[in-house]
């Protein structure tokens, strides 16, 4: 069982929670740092917020921060970017490293991944906004089928994600997503229930967090929906079967451990209401923490306060490639300073 009082060598840290930034997540990203850096401070961590789009993040070495905790969402902030920095900066940082981010942040290379290693996920294709033509929309849907999803494959929160029934819609959906990504994922519609199942840890010993089912109203888990009614149900424990709980927990730590990520992660799935088997969409190496989040919500079902979860994650906070103090730059050395 995890301490839910800080390591010892996060007695003198000074933590920077990352939060904001400038991706279309922002806002919901500030509503996550905000409610984690509450958390921290009351478990007796010194934590200030910091928000990359308005500093710059050598500040972090320049003002004596020992550890990032990322609560930035989408691109510039999940993707790989600021992991690298910090990991040039030699502050370890919670969540996946670089290359994991960078994967887990694209869904076609997610899925083409999850593929590789025979795990289920639905069938797709991709569109390059150089070619939307007629024609190329007809080749898609006559090999995927109608109905579809279509998503900008680089971003989250639902935001450009469409479904479409017929071509007509099919155009209306390709050209709201391709306000935002240079491609389009062409994704098979499974019609059943949403499923989320979160992960914390690494490796063979990362282990999964209750399963959350998901009712929204018509299906509509979208941006608005997630964040700012009230009107979706979360069913956790999940009201699946034990067996078919366990089903999706297993793959969902495959599906993590595919990606190699590590500190935490929560893996979105889809359960079809025909053969009752799991799909993988999407896996989320910085999913939320706000009031609506799906991860604080599985681990309180496990017994887990939310302040724990947050020292958990913080506690695992680590660099890919550590430096050793002899290959530390001087400006980065850090003493706890604050």
């Amino acid at each position: 069982m995890i301490s839910t009082m800080p390591d010892l060598h996060l007695q003198n840290a000074k933590v920077a929670v990352l939060m904001g930034g400038r991706s279309m997540e922002r806002d919901i990203s500030v509503l996550s740092g905000t409610g984690v850096l509450n958390a921290l401070k009351q478990k007796g961590i010194h934590a200030l917020a910091f928000d990359p789009a308005h500093r710059p993040l050598q500040d972090l070495v320049n003002e004596h921060f020992t550890h990032a905790f990322i609560s930035l969402h989408g691109r510039l902030g999940e993707d790989g970017t600021v992991q690298g920095a910090l990991e040039l900066l030699g502050i370890p940082y919670t969540g996946s490293g670089v290359m994991s981010s960078a994967l887990a942040m694209d869904k076609v290379a997610t899925k083409r991944i999850w593929l590789s290693h025979q795990l289920r996920t639905a069938e797709f294709e991709v569109l390059s906004t150089d070619d939307l033509s007629l024609e190329a929309l007809k080749g898609v849907a006559t090999r995927v089928g109608y109905p579809l999803m279509v998503k900008p494959p680089h971003e989250g929160s639902s935001i450009g994600v469409s479904k479409a029934h017929d071509l007509a819609s099919f155009e209306e959906a390709v050209n709201l997503a391709k306000l935002y990504d240079r491609e389009i994922l062409c994704e098979r519609f499974i019609s059943g229930q949403e499923l989320t199942c979160p992960i914390l840890g690494e490796g063979a010993s990362a282990r999964a967090f209750p399963v959350v089912r998901i009712q929204a109203p018509e299906g509509a888990y979208d941006y608005h929906n997630k964040y700012f009614t009230d009107v979706v149900q979360y069913h956790c424990p999940s009201g699946l079967h034990a067996q078919l709980d366990e089903q999706v927990q297993e793959l969902s730590l495959k599906a993590y451990r595919a990606l190699g990520c590590r500190g935490w992660g929560r893996v979105d799935l889809m359960l079809d209401e025909q053969t009752l088997e799991p799909y993988l969409l999407e896996m989320n190496t910085s999913p939320g923490m706000t009031s609506h989040s799906l991860v604080p919500m599985s681990a309180k079902a496990s017994g887990l306060a939310y302040e724990d979860l947050c020292l958990e994650i913080l506690q695992a906070a680590t660099l890919t490639q550590p430096y050793g103090e002899q290959h530390r730059p001087a400006d980065a050395t850090r003493k706890g300073q604050s």
